[in-house]
């Protein structure tokens, strides 16, 4: 494909992102929020109507509702330019979207899925210059769906991510899709599962000796690993898992596959070994 069809290494007709905050609910915004200070080495600052979470490389915002609820996912984009290229698409597509102020992002607009859940996309405001903590990069969001085949519709055609696999049932139905917005193999995905929820945000630090090392820092805080450490299938990263006090999943990954973007989109089985190469899968759709 010749430089005139593409831009920072992608095709001109797919979107350049990477996750830049989620906003998620809690019962209790405090008790989460502290959590997450201990867990991840995040520092923790109270607005009028919000907690704002900020640690290297990673932010999260909490307000009061209900648990396992994602109330935004924020997108940094390069510049103004693709913002106003992703903008078109979403009203080429038939959705809509709206300028948005938030504290993360500048020039920001937002859009909704099919399903509610909100997605802001602007240019990133970073809060964690000189923070120290463990390398851990936020860096994917997963959600559950009734019905996720609109949800990869809505993110291909709408805001112009690429599938990089799918995980099939026995029946040929698709359980599970994952999506990029960049050469990393998925900053989202979605599960077929009875209810639409949040699922699990994921952090990407930078080797196996880092597994290592969050497994430790996650033992000197008496926070029980839940599943791990082990290796996906799809995008072939290392991982492990803790529970948040909502019921989140938390990942650390490490080695996330890098994915060239002329790739065809793979098909993997519905099984354990498909979650996990090493052992025991969680297959929680």
């Amino acid at each position: 494909m010749s430089s005139a069809h593409t831009r920072w290494g992608r095709p001109l007709d797919t979107l350049v992102a990477r996750l830049h905050y989620l906003e998620l609910a809690s019962p209790d915004p405090l008790a989460t929020a502290q959590f997450y200070e201990r867990a991840m080495g995040y520092e923790v600052r109270h607005t009028n109507d919000a907690i704002i979470a900020s640690g290297p490389d990673r932010h999260l915002i909490f307000v009061p509702g209900a648990p396992k609820t994602l109330m935004r996912a924020g997108f940094a984009v390069p510049n103004v330019a693709e913002r106003d290229r992703l903008a078109a698409r979403i009203e080429q597509a038939g959705f809509s979207h709206c300028p948005v102020v938030t504290d993360l992002l500048t020039d920001a607009i937002e859009t909704v899925d099919p399903d509610g859940n909100r997605f802001v996309f602007g240019i990133a405001r970073d809060r964690s210059q000189g923070m120290q903590a463990l390398p851990a990069r936020l860096q994917h969001v997963v959600v559950a769906s009734r019905d996720p085949a609109k949800i990869v519709r809505f993110f291909v055609d709408a805001l112009g991510f690429t599938l990089s696999d799918d995980v099939v049932d026995g029946e040929g139905g698709i359980r599970t899709s994952f999506l990029r917005c960049s050469q990393e193999h998925h900053s989202f995905a979605v599960f077929k599962a009875a209810e639409d929820r949040l699922d699990h945000h994921c952090y990407e630090t930078t080797d196996w000796n880092m597994i290592r090392d969050w497994g430790d820092h996650m033992a000197s805080e008496h926070i029980p690993i839940q599943w791990g450490p082990g290796r996906h299938g799809p995008g072939n990263n290392l991982f492990l898992f803790v529970h948040d006090p909502d019921g989140n999943w938390v990942e650390i990954s490490a080695e996330l596959e890098i994915v060239d973007h002329q790739r065809p989109a793979g098909r993997w089985p519905h099984e354990q070994r498909t979650l996990n190469s090493w052992g025991q899968g969680l297959l929680r759709s």
